[in-house]
């Protein structure tokens, strides 16, 4: 426990340094939100109308949701390059704290996520997009997302050590790209079917998505759900409690995976 947080800063710094040497993923990671919501709100926007609201005003937090989620595909892949390139064993074989690597890779996935999130905000407020309470409710939106995006990072940390390959990480990755599209990220909820409004209401994007709504004032906020399930009904309790019980179970398997090797 002494040596987990210098040995974890020690994986941290290693891994923005690694993010340095590829600003082709760096632009991408970036660039990809902003193309998708320039796409949706202006492609989607003019044919989707929605009571009361611009689906603008609906459509980022939804989009910021997604982007949090996405920690899933990154640790996936980025666990996965390192344990199957031999990088984890050379770090199994040093006197540092098994839970540092995780907990660096984490960190730095964070920390890069709090960049990125910062133009697709821009973005949303040029085209519309605004935050209605103010700086504290900004900051709680903000701290829901970067708590979820650690939760998803770390889960998709053990996917990529448990992963047979970089390839299987990589197609089991992309595969995790529909599950915004099960969420209210995209779309409310209301209006689907029975059971696939059951799944799309305890996804935990769709809790992340609306407590961001909630907690910036914009529409689309639990009030707009009538007969909701309780995530859809207490969005930023929900997604607290997801994010804490994704961490609870992907922390200690993620550790145990990386000391025990492949």
């Amino acid at each position: 426990m002494t040596t987990l947080l210098p040995d974890g800063a020690a994986v941290l710094t290693r891994q923005l340094r690694k993010a340095r040497h590829a600003p082709a993923l760096l632009v991408l990671t970036q660039t990809m939100p902003i193309m998708m919501l320039l796409f949706f709100g202006y492609v989607f926007g003019s044919a989707l109308a929605m009571p009361g609201t611009e689906y603008r005003e609906f459509l980022v937090p939804g989009l910021l949701a997604a982007t949090a989620a996405n920690g899933l595909m990154t640790g996936m892949f980025t666990a996965a390059q390192d344990a199957h390139r031999g990088v984890m064993d050379r770090f199994r074989t040093l006197p540092m704290s098994r839970a540092a690597v995780p907990l660096g890779q984490t960190a730095a996935d964070l920390l890069t996520t709090a960049v990125s999130m910062v133009p697709l905000m821009l973005v949303g407020l040029a085209m519309g997009w605004r935050i209605e309470n103010g700086v504290p409710g900004a900051l709680g939106a903000l701290g829901v997302l970067l708590l979820f995006r650690f939760a998803a990072a770390w889960v998709g940390t053990y996917l990529g050590l448990v992963s047979r390959s970089e390839e299987a990480a990589g197609q089991l990755g992309s595969a995790t790209f529909v599950l915004p599209m099960l969420s209210s990220a995209y779309l409310p909820t209301a209006g689907l079917p029975g059971w696939l409004r059951t799944v799309a209401e305890w996804n935990p994007i769709s809790a992340v998505a609306t407590a961001v709504r909630e907690l910036c004032g914009n529409a689309g906020g639990a009030a707009a759900e009538p007969a909701a399930a309780w995530p859809a009904a207490h969005p930023v309790a929900a997604a607290v409690l997801w994010s804490l019980l994704l961490l609870l179970l992907s922390v200690p398997a993620a550790t145990r995976r990386f000391a025990r090797g492949r």
